[in-house]
């Protein structure tokens, strides 16, 4: 599967959506095609599950991180950004992800890159999970898109399907959050980018599905969680 979107991909999505796993699987994924991927975390909001958390994973794949202002290698969290991330951001050649925090107020960071999410040249995915209480419905997913858009200034571009219990995920949980998405496409004229789940699942899942199937390692979550 080709991962043919914008160079620079912005990442949203609601506390608990996934947001960070997706990132993460992506990032790699991403790598088997392009040289130089980076992923930068604006998670200023959530301390807990952030990209920051799998670095020493991405690097030893080639994959640059970049974190808060005092790397990813402290045990400080305080709601700073490295000036670092505005490299990759000015680097044509590299393929860029933004792991966001999972709400407007998180997503105000975005605004001071403004400048270089001109239309066509990046992506800005909205990852929902049907079984969170902000997501859960049409009009939850689209007050949470249009908060974003709002607070940003920019539009999301693409949908991702990733409704999910954890380890627990069934096919017909994601086909929950499938209906959810086809309605929230509908409505907004959005395009559903992405289905991603579990592997062991993706081989469940109908073969016309609207969306390309990702399958998801869970990298944030250790074995016992």
């Amino acid at each position: 599967m080709k991962l043919d979107d914008k160079r620079i991909r912005i990442i949203i999505g609601h506390y608990g959506s996934g947001k960070t796993e997706f990132a993460v699987n992506y990032a790699r994924m991403l790598k088997k095609e392009a040289e130089q991927v980076a992923v930068c975390d604006l998670d200023i909001v959530n301390p807990y599950f952030r990209s920051r958390e799998k670095a020493e994973i991405l690097q030893a794949e080639g994959i640059t991180v970049i974190s808060g202002a005092f790397g990813h290698n402290t045990n400080l969290d305080l709601p700073m950004l490295s000036p670092s991330i505005l490299a990759p951001l000015q680097n044509e050649n590299a393929q860029v992800i933004l792991d966001v925090g999972g709400d407007a107020v998180g997503a105000r960071v975005l605004a001071r890159y403004k400048e270089y999410f001109t239309e066509g040249e990046y992506d800005m995915f909205c990852v929902v999970n049907a079984y969170r209480e902000q997501t859960q419905d049409l009009m939850g997913v689209v007050s949470h898109i249009r908060k974003i858009e709002d607070t940003v200034g920019v539009k999301v571009t693409g949908l991702i399907n990733n409704t999910h219990l954890l380890r627990d995920t069934t096919v017909e949980d994601v086909m929950k959050g499938q209906q959810l998405v086809v309605e929230v496409s509908k409505k907004l004229n959005i395009p559903i980018k992405y289905v991603s789940t579990l592997e062991k699942v993706t081989h469940q899942l109908p073969e016309d599905i609207e969306g390309k199937i990702l399958p998801i390692a869970m990298l944030m979550r250790e074995d016992w969680m």
